[in-house]
C-alpha cells in the first residue's frame, strides 16, 4: 500500500489513515488507489468488523481531492476518491480532527458514523472554485441531515463547526482534541462485541431500505431477519438465563 495511506488492525477494527499531513490528507490518484486497497483489505479481512477512517497530522480528517494535482478518475465505478461508490459490508467510522473539507466531507458521509474533535470544521468548500460533488456527496448528505438543510450547505458551502453539525446530525459525538481515533476504536469495540449476523442485517436493511415505499421496505427487513433468526434464539435463551438485566452489556 501506499505510504500516503496506511492500513493497521487495532482489535477488531481495521483503522485506515490518509496520511499527507503537508496537503491537508487531501486525495490525488495515488491516494486513491491506495484507499481502495485499504478498503478491499478490510472487506477480505472476516476479523476486521469495523472500519475506521481517519486522517494524520491532527490539523485534517481530508481536505478533498487534491486540486494540484487534478489527476482522479472520476469514471472509476469504485469512486473518485477510491471507494465512494461501494457500500462496505461491515460498519465504518469517520473519526475527525480538523479541516474535512470536499471531498473529504464526502469520505466522512460515507461512513455510518462520525466522530469529530471540537474545533473541526466541515463543508463544500469547493463551492466557491465550480468543483462538483461526485463522491456521493449529494445522495448522502440529504439522508443523514435532511433535504432542507443539505441544500444549504450544498448551494452556499458554508463552514460548519462542530457544534452545529452535531446538532443537525452531522456528526454523531463531538469529542475533546485529539480523543477523535480512540472514541472510533472504543465505539468499534462495542460494534464489535454484538452477535453480528443480526445487526448487519440491520445494518443493510436500514442502508438498502431507505428512500424505498414502506411496504417493500418492511418486506426487506422481513426478509434479513428471518435469516438470523437461529441467532435470536440463541440470544433470548441467554437473556432468559440471566443475561443482560437491566441494561448490562449494553
Amino acid at each position: 500500500m501506499s505510504g500516503e495511506v496506511r492500513y493497521e488492525r487495532v482489535g477488531a477494527a481495521a483503522v485506515l489513515t490518509i496520511d499527507r499531513p503537508e496537503r491537508r490528507n487531501a486525495v490525488d490518484g495515488a491516494t486513491a488507489r491506495a484507499l481502495r486497497q485499504g478498503f478491499d483489505d478490510f472487506e477480505a479481512d472476516g476479523d476486521a468488523r469495523v472500519l475506521v477512517l481517519t486522517g494524520a497530522g491532527g490539523q485534517a480528517f481530508c481536505a478533498g481531492a487534491d486540486l494540484k494535482a487534478l489527476d482522479l478518475n472520476v469514471d472509476d465505478p469504485a469512486g473518485p476518491e477510491g471507494f465512494t461508490r461501494l457500500t462496505p459490508s461491515k460498519p465504518a467510522i469517520a473519526a475527525v480532527e480538523g479541516w474535512c473539507l470536499a471531498g473529504g466531507l464526502e469520505l466522512a458521509l460515507w461512513c455510518d458514523l462520525r466522530i469529530a474533535t471540537e474545533g473541526s470544521t466541515f463543508g463544500f468548500f469547493e463551492r466557491r472554485w465550480g468543483v462538483p460533488l461526485i463522491d456521493g456527496g449529494t445522495q448522502r448528505l440529504p439522508r443523514i441531515v435532511g433535504m432542507g438543510r443539505a441544500m444549504e450547505l450544498i448551494l452556499t458551502g458554508r463552514p460548519v463547526e462542530a457544534e452545529e453539525a452535531h446538532r443537525i446530525g452531522l456528526v454523531n459525538e463531538v469529542v475533546a482534541p485529539g480523543r477523535h481515533l480512540e472514541r472510533a476504536l472504543e465505539l468499534a469495540e462495542r460494534i464489535a462485541a454484538f452477535p453480528q449476523e443480526t445487526m448487519l442485517a440491520d445494518r443493510r436493511a436500514a442502508i438498502e431500505g431507505f428512500g424505498l415505499p414502506l411496504a417493500e421496505g418492511l418486506e426487506l427487513e422481513h426478509r434479513l431477519g428471518r435469516e438470523t433468526l437461529e441467532v435470536a434464539v440463541r440470544g433470548a435463551a441467554r437473556f432468559a438465563a440471566g443475561e443482560g438485566r437491566g441494561g448490562a452489556g449494553v
